[in-house]
């Protein structure tokens, strides 16, 4: 889901309750002593693009893609809306302490039907194996 408010972009997955809250209002980024899990995000609008440039990742095991070397890390995204359920997905990866040359992926995105579940893990949890049973069978079922 992505919400929008004045000076404010704000990206919720499903994934842990994750929402990065993205400033839009020309701020700077914070001090480099300053790192967080998903990195500070800053955004700023060209045009009908939302370009989110994101630096400072913490410097944990996972927090950056494929344990880059977060003190260079840097993402740098573009959001394009290309209808009422449609938007074009593009990222910049950039990190000369890891890959020769920066790198670009894009990746369509579609509106997703239905509503972003409660991200919930309990000790002793067992009915998701059951869960993914049923839908694997379904989904066999489906392909007969």
């Amino acid at each position: 889901q992505i919400y929008q408010s004045p000076g404010y972009v704000v990206i919720q997955s499903e994934m842990i309750h994750s929402a990065r809250i993205i400033p839009v209002d020309g701020r700077p980024h914070l001090g480099k002593t300053l790192r967080q899990w998903q990195g500070d995000a800053r955004g700023h609008w060209e045009g009908n693009v939302l370009v989110v440039e994101t630096i400072n990742f913490r410097n944990d095991e996972g927090a950056t893609y494929q344990n880059a070397n977060a003190d260079s890390f840097r993402l740098v995204e573009r959001f394009t809306r290309l209808g009422a359920d449609r938007i074009d997905y593009e990222f910049t990866v950039s990190d000369p302490a890891t890959w020769a040359r920066s790198w670009t992926a894009r990746i369509p995105w579609k509106t997703a039907d239905g509503e972003i579940y409660e991200y919930a893990c309990r000790e002793g949890d067992l009915d998701i194996f059951h869960l993914l049973q049923i839908a694997r069978k379904g989904e066999k079922t489906r392909e007969q």
